[in-house]
């Protein structure tokens, strides 16, 4: 699931939990920034969701509780219409193709006294460019699986990827067998962090394990080659 439709889908089921019996007491003035991690420049325009942990027999439910944007300046103030039992929220700077998307947690506690003086920091993201080049003869014969973690977070669940130049048996996921591969996954991870690529290629009956690790550059073409 995409990352807009995962935030639509919140935003829906969370409405739909909390209709009828959203039930407020009192408001907070909330006031703070959106930064970027390593530079601190302020990001313009970052949508925030706000959601109320709400306890459910033994269980912690999310409802959405709000949701708003920083200014042009990357600053944004935000009156909190606080629901009646709830003491965490979760806090969802939603991302995009620059920055990836972050969940930061704040009981009311902590609301009460640093709520003016909030700042949210987020992660640029790097491309990261994946070819593969099947170089064996032998027909048929290899399957060959590729997955990667970034800063220690799974790479398909921090970013989507684009599979080019499939080989000639493919089920368009992150899998190879046989024939001639010659393909190029696209995607994003974490800038000026590690990043793990991890290969599993079963040939002949054997499993061999690769890997590789890069240090993903912002604004630059990153790349890892496997060869087999």
């Amino acid at each position: 699931m995409g990352i807009r439709r995962y935030i639509r889908f919140i935003i829906f089921v969370s409405s739909i939990m909390l209709s009828g019996c959203h039930y407020t007491e009192g408001t907070l003035d909330l006031k703070g920034k959106v930064l970027d991690e390593k530079t601190k420049a302020t990001i313009p325009n970052r949508k925030i969701i706000i959601q109320a942990l709400m306890k459910n027999d033994e269980n912690i439910v999310p409802g959405y509780a709000g949701e708003f944007s920083t200014d042009s300046s990357g600053c944004f103030v935000y009156l909190l219409k606080k629901v009646k039992g709830v003491y965490i929220y979760d806090f969802c700077i939603v991302g995009d193709s620059a920055y990836a998307f972050l969940n930061h947690k704040l009981g009311l506690a902590e609301l009460d006294r640093y709520g003016m003086f909030l700042p949210f920091y987020v992660s640029k993201l790097a491309d990261l460019t994946l070819k593969i080049d099947r170089k064996s003869k032998i027909p048929y014969r290899d399957t060959l699986f590729v997955s990667w973690k970034s800063n220690g977070i799974d790479g398909e669940i921090l970013y989507s990827y684009k599979i080019e130049n499939y080989g000639v048996i493919s089920d368009k996921t992150l899998r190879w067998i046989g024939g001639n591969v010659k393909s190029i996954v696209k995607t994003k991870v974490y800038a000026d962090k590690n990043t793990i690529v991890n290969w599993t290629l079963f040939r002949n009956g054997k499993v061999k394990e690769f890997k590789d690790t890069i240090f993903c550059k912002r604004d630059a073409e990153n790349s890892v080659c496997f060869k087999y």
